[in-house]
């Protein structure tokens, strides 16, 4: 049975049920770090999925690099609201990004998740990777997370407070310091510090060279 290295000493009793609409009204900073040690699940006919959110980034209505910096459009309309769905897009002519709208409805700010630790469905996710062994590349990255969990664009607008693709508490909290850093694979506002990760976790898609800590 395929094991990603250290699930088994990090494997807890998770809280299934999902967070409530509330959660994700909030300030979109905010929710990018309290997403961090949330799970991810999905499930579907071939069985469950999920994967601790190791990886976030932020997306703001006055940010260069989000999609609905010059309002609302038909492609990114999900990310309008109501807070707590899904906004799924198709990048590169090859992979999905799964995104989580945040703040009031209208304002049109979402996070980006990047990257999880799996924790459940793991044979079933490297077989939607290709069969791929290194249990660390399985959702290491936006597109790998969404191939992994079976994410498409079918998921747009999908309420993240049911199944079949929905957010629960975790444990509650973040495991242990975050690391604020720059976003990845953006032109426009680069300098802006709006990517969160869990600084000691190996499922990260990348690490700053320098690991400013904070909790």
């Amino acid at each position: 049975m395929l094991e990603a290295p250290g699930t088994a000493q990090r494997r807890r009793r998770f809280l299934t049920e999902p967070l409530p609409e509330s959660f994700y009204q909030r300030d979109t900073v905010e929710v990018a770090r309290d997403l961090l040690g949330r799970v991810l699940y999905r499930s579907s006919p071939q069985g469950l999925t999920a994967g601790i959110i190791v990886e976030t980034e932020a997306y703001l209505r006055d940010d260069p690099a989000c999609h609905a910096s010059r309002g609302k459009t038909r492609r990114n309309a999900p990310m309008f609201g109501p807070p707590g769905r899904a906004y799924v897009y198709f990048i590169y002519g090859n992979h999905f990004c799964f995104n989580v709208v945040t703040a009031p409805e209208g304002v049109g700010e979402a996070v980006l998740v990047r990257a999880l630790e799996p924790v459940a469905g793991l044979e079933l996710m490297q077989k939607r990777r290709g069969g791929i062994d290194n249990p660390l590349s399985l959702t290491s990255g936006p597109g790998k997370l969404c191939q992994a969990l079976a994410i498409t664009a079918d998921f747009n607008y999908h309420p993240l407070t049911e199944p079949p693709l929905w957010i629960g508490p975790g444990q509650g909290e973040a495991p242990g310091p975050i690391v604020t850093d720059r976003r990845i694979g953006i032109s426009r506002a680069e300098d802006r510090l709006l990517r969160f990760y869990l600084a000691d976790n190996p499922y990260v898609s990348r690490r700053a060279k320098v690991e400013p800590r904070n909790y």
